[in-house]
């Protein structure tokens, strides 16, 4: 399993709920000095569970990390014939800013908006491309985490909307692109949940508060929940699962 974004949030959950599920995990992430104790907690707890840990630390979206770690898998992998069978795409870095002036402030930047859509779409393309050349995705899920923020406008969330929309595009046409290899691609669609990207949007109280009183089970998605349902939809039987955006939100979605 190799997750995109480990340290935190749903990546975080995903690498539990995996560990515990056997899967061998390895993780991206890009952490400072006051961050990485989380990091290292985090992989002791899933070195627990007896499966084999691997965290690599820097800029997903960096081309030259992506081509060096992706060597060192291929060479590690390259021992025992193994290939990567499921992929979590969980990359929550962007700016959070209006797309034009507002009240004095200055719209977004070429720059801000770039570095976006690169970070929170483009990257799952670069990697699952980068896999391929490798021959070491068949067979295999991926999953791509998006949010309701892809279909309306928020509060200076239109760069991240954006890369969103972008995401939902790239997983449709990966998923008709790589069906011959027998990888499923689909995109995750979790109710509001307290995560630190959701923190960062203005207007995030709001959201939960609606988030609260629409949910059938009246509370908010937990990144749990999603992890759960991920190791779910990685197992074999969903092979004809693909191309999609699934709903995971308790029937949150589904009330007025």
């Amino acid at each position: 399993m190799l997750i995109l974004g480990a340290s935190s949030g749903f990546g975080a959950a995903a690498a539990r709920a995996f560990a515990r599920d056997g899967w061998s995990i390895l993780g991206v992430h890009l952490d400072r000095r006051s961050t990485l104790p989380r990091v290292t907690e985090l992989a002791a707890e899933l070195e627990s569970t007896g499966v084999e840990v691997r965290l690599f630390n820097g800029n997903a979206a960096s081309d030259d990390f992506r081509s060096q770690t992706l060597d060192q898998v291929a060479a590690e992998l390259a021992h025992t014939g193994g290939t990567i069978q499921a992929l979590l795409h969980s990359l929550a870095f962007g700016t959070l800013t209006p797309l034009a002036p507002v009240d004095g402030r200055p719209g977004i930047s070429r720059k801000q908006l770039e570095m976006t859509l690169d970070v929170m779409a483009h990257s799952l393309v670069y990697w699952v491309r980068d896999l391929v050349e490798r021959d070491l995705l068949s067979r295999a899920r991926i999953f791509a985490m998006t949010s309701e923020g892809s279909q309306a406008a928020w509060p200076e969330y239109g760069a991240v909307a954006a890369a969103k929309a972008a995401l939902e595009s790239h997983v449709r046409q990966l998923g008709r692109e790589l069906a011959p290899r027998s990888v499923t691609v689909n995109a995750i669609m979790a109710g509001v949940t307290r995560t630190p990207a959701l923190e960062k949007i203005p207007g995030a109280n709001a959201l939960i508060c609606k988030a609260l009183a629409k949910n059938p089970h009246h509370r908010l998605t937990e990144p749990e929940d999603v992890a759960a349902a991920l190791v779910a939809l990685a197992h074999p039987g969903t092979y004809w699962l693909n191309s999609n955006v699934i709903r995971i939100d308790g029937g949150e979605s589904s009330c007025a």
